[in-house]
């Protein structure tokens, strides 16, 4: 979107036709205008490296595998405490791991305990530290994800929204809980930002694809329906439909088999897991409506909780494009038609807002589209101030001094007071929302750790090595942490 940085001269010139604005552009640029060529040579803003967003963010990533809470028991029952099962041979099993339910996939859990079986078996960590090693990990993972999405708008949206899109990402508290839970929607969400980051960058199809796949049939299979705009541009605007069918075979089958292989060996019996899930959510009498049943303002207290400022403003990022181009009279830029680039989250939203059973966790996966449609919005706000405001400040100056001088600038230059104070007000509220979070609700990790200590105290207890000690929750078993915080499997 970088061409648009004639907004600003089309506002100071009240220029209405596109070829009149190439007309100017190329006159700025022409060799008979050196006596002020220095000065007006427009140039695109300036935006972080790939490697300088890559300790940036996992900055932020680590911050939150240490600090951030466990905010949902099925965390806990449905992720850890098989993953403790697996490694030690002793944790809560949930109704769901079931083998007549079967609607969670082992094949997902072994992703986690390998590497976790690897570091606890070469440093003989306690479990504690293993907890800690595997959310480290999942952050590590987490940000690989984040600095390929963020490098694929860069070049797909511009360097003014992929700074926007890394600021968002950073500091957004959605991201600083979803980012290293141990949840098949966390993984979903990592799958989506490689899928639309290779499209957004032009990569081979096959990375979308096999991200998609990865996606649906690793994590959550209703995660798919993100990969519907790029199988949209791959077999309706590029055509390339023998290559597309070819690729989901490739992957929907390589990764398929192994998934029902490993399933159906722990389960006893054939098992297509992201099958079950779909069968019993929306085929069964009941669907998912057993639990969790909100109205339409759950999600969003929940996103503006999470996104604060950005939230409302990821929801106007496609009228607000078409409105902003018609204004300024600029066509957009961009390989991928704007509708197309920014369907994705439209989709999910029209979907899971609708449904009555309504889960934080839900939004895991959009909450890397949220902040490029918020930073989408932020983009096009600069755009019509260049164009209005400033255009009309310039067109009185030059009535009243009769001027034709043309100071062309960038837009963001003029406009920048209003992406910086967006911005501060998102990162003040997003600071303070996870600030909050770890102060009201982490204590039950910092008990857990601290009763993990006193197990080896003497000077505390004097219990012989080997007893049995039973740890009542009482009602704050949907607060327990996992048992990687018990002392032993006894």
């Amino acid at each position: 979107m970088d061409c648009w940085c004639l907004a600003c001269d089309m506002a100071m010139t009240s220029v209405r036709s596109r070829g009149q604005a190439a007309a100017h552009y190329h006159r700025k640029n022409s060799p008979e205008n050196d006596s002020s060529q220095a000065n007006d040579v427009v140039r695109a803003p300036w935006a972080p490296t790939g490697y300088t967003a890559f300790k940036a963010l996992m900055s932020a990533r680590l911050v939150a595998a240490i600090w951030s809470n466990i905010s949902d028991c099925d965390e806990t029952y449905n992720y850890w405490e098989p993953t403790h099962y697996l490694m030690y041979g002793a944790g809560f099993q949930t109704w769901e791991y079931s083998p007549v339910y079967a609607i969670r996939s082992y094949a997902y859990l072994w992703l986690h305990a390998m590497p976790a079986l690897f570091y606890g078996k070469l440093f003989q960590s306690n479990k504690v530290l293993v907890f800690f090693f595997l959310r480290c990990l999942l952050s590590f993972c987490c940000t690989l994800c984040e600095v390929y999405f963020y490098r694929g708008v860069c070049k797909q949206f511009g360097s003014h929204v992929g700074r926007l899109v890394l600021v968002f990402l950073l500091f957004s508290t959605g991201m600083f809980i979803s980012s290293t839970a141990f949840l098949p929607s966390t993984f979903s969400m990592y799958m989506t930002m490689v899928s639309m980051g290779a499209w957004f960058l032009g990569a081979a199809h096959w990375v979308s694809v096999a991200s998609v796949a990865a996606s649906a049939i690793v994590g959550w299979p209703f995660a798919g329906i993100l990969g519907i705009p790029i199988a949209i541009d791959i077999l309706m605007k590029k055509k390339k439909i023998l290559e597309f069918l070819k690729w989901v075979a490739i992957f929907g089958i390589g990764i398929l088999v192994p998934v029902v292989y490993v399933d159906s060996m722990a389960y006893g019996k054939i098992v297509l897991a992201p099958l079950n899930i779909v069968l019993y959510n929306v085929f069964s009498q009941h669907g998912p409506d057993i639990y969790g049943q909100e109205d339409f303002s759950y999600y969003i207290i929940n996103g503006c909780l999470n996104f604060n400022v950005v939230f409302p403003l990821a929801f106007v990022a496609l009228p607000l494009t078409y409105f902003a181009a018609y204004i300024v009279d600029i066509p957009i830029s961009g390989r991928t038609p704007a509708w197309l680039r920014l369907l994705a989250m439209y989709l999910w939203v029209a979907i899971f807002f609708l449904q009555s059973h309504k889960e934080e966790r839900f939004l895991f996966p959009i909450y890397p589209l949220i902040a490029l449609h918020g930073a989408v919005s932020v983009d096009c706000l600069q755009k019509l101030y260049c164009h209005v405001v400033v255009g009309w400040r310039y067109r009185r100056v030059q009535r009243e001094h009769s001027t034709a001088a043309m100071p062309y600038q960038h837009y963001t230059q003029s406009s920048a007071w209003l992406a910086i104070l967006i911005s501060a007000a998102f990162i003040l509220l997003s600071v303070s929302r996870s600030l909050a979070l770890y102060k009201g609700y982490h204590a039950p990790l910092d008990v857990y750790m601290e009763m993990n200590w006193l197990v080896q105290d003497k000077a505390v207890h004097s219990l012989p090595p080997g007893k049995q000690v039973n740890v009542c929750v009482g009602k704050e078993w949907y607060r327990f942490p996992s048992s990687f915080f018990l002392p032993n499997n006894e």
